[in-house]
């Protein structure tokens, strides 16, 4: 039975030497270390989408039907805006991502950003990393209230990303999610890396607030990840969606990890489309 599958989190390697472009740099090295840590069988498999064709057939052969491609702009790396829209435009297997970050931009642009990738470059969503900025920040620092309160209003998701590689796990603060959505109810937030490891609290979080989603991508398969399946097959099965992070790691595999963890089959529709195509307003 095909399936259609939605995938949160995508990369291809040709963005950046840091999704591993490059042999024999440490982007690369590092996206190699990254696939072991995750359980990848191999620590190589992304070199093949160093260009656009094979990572579209790397999507194709996983049974990816889509792809989130998820841009950055952090004070260590900016994959911007128009990078993403140029290589998902026409491109039906690519859904793109916009990112900003209010600590480089100054708010007034960042907003004006948010703006201009929601309205011109039809990116279905804005990323943001506030614990990757310099200073670190967490998810509810008034800084980025305005940008959740312009995102609330255009009714777009903000995706929150966090998880063990953050700088300072400090800033790997699952209450700090729920200050959010507490303040922003209308707002949904989408959690990647799932906030792990702190797998409990930000279950909890999203128990509380409904409008807060969890996307584990790669630490889904990490210890002590189980609990996200048990939630998301009882009171999160509306909250909770597939990822790969790739590059980091191998689709196929990922796809064939994720559909053996024992889902239930009422909720495995949801989390592997569903629940992706509601919260971005994509066409059935």
């Amino acid at each position: 039975m095909h399936r259609k599958i939605i995938d949160m989190r995508s990369r291809p390697a040709f963005l950046d030497d840091f999704y591993g472009a490059t042999p024999g740099t440490p982007g690369h090295a590092t996206a190699q270390w990254l696939n072991r840590r995750t359980g990848s069988r191999s620590d190589t498999h992304f070199e093949r989408s160093c260009t656009l064709d094979g990572y579209l057939v790397a999507l194709q052969e996983a049974g990816i039907t889509q792809a989130v491609v998820v841009g950055r702009e952090t004070p260590g790396l900016t994959v911007d805006n128009d990078r993403i829209h140029a290589l998902t435009r026409g491109q039906a297997a690519l859904i793109g991502l916009g990112s900003v970050d209010p600590q480089t931009r100054g708010i007034e642009a960042a907003l004006a950003e948010v703006e201009r990738s929601v309205k011109r470059l039809g990116q279905k969503a804005i990323n943001l990393e506030p614990g990757f900025g310099k200073p670190a920040l967490q998810a509810d620092d008034p800084l980025y209230h305005p940008i959740y309160e312009l995102c609330q209003s255009l009714q777009v998701p903000v995706c929150l990303m966090s998880g063990p590689t953050t700088p300072d796990l400090a800033y790997n603060d699952p209450s700090a999610v729920g200050r959010v959505a507490r303040h922003f109810p209308q707002l949904p937030i989408i959690c990647y890396h799932g906030f792990y490891p702190r797998v409990q609290e930000i279950i909890g979080v999203a128990f509380r607030y409904e409008n807060v989603h969890l996307v584990p991508d790669m630490y889904l398969f990490a210890p002590g990840s189980q609990a996200y399946v048990e939630a998301a097959n009882g009171v999160l099965r509306e909250q909770f969606l597939f990822g790969t992070s790739y590059p980091f790691r191998e689709m196929t595999q990922t796809v064939q990890d994720f559909m053996a963890l024992g889902w239930k089959d009422e909720v495995l529709e949801r989390v592997l489309h569903a629940n992706a195509t509601r919260l971005l307003r994509l066409a059935e």
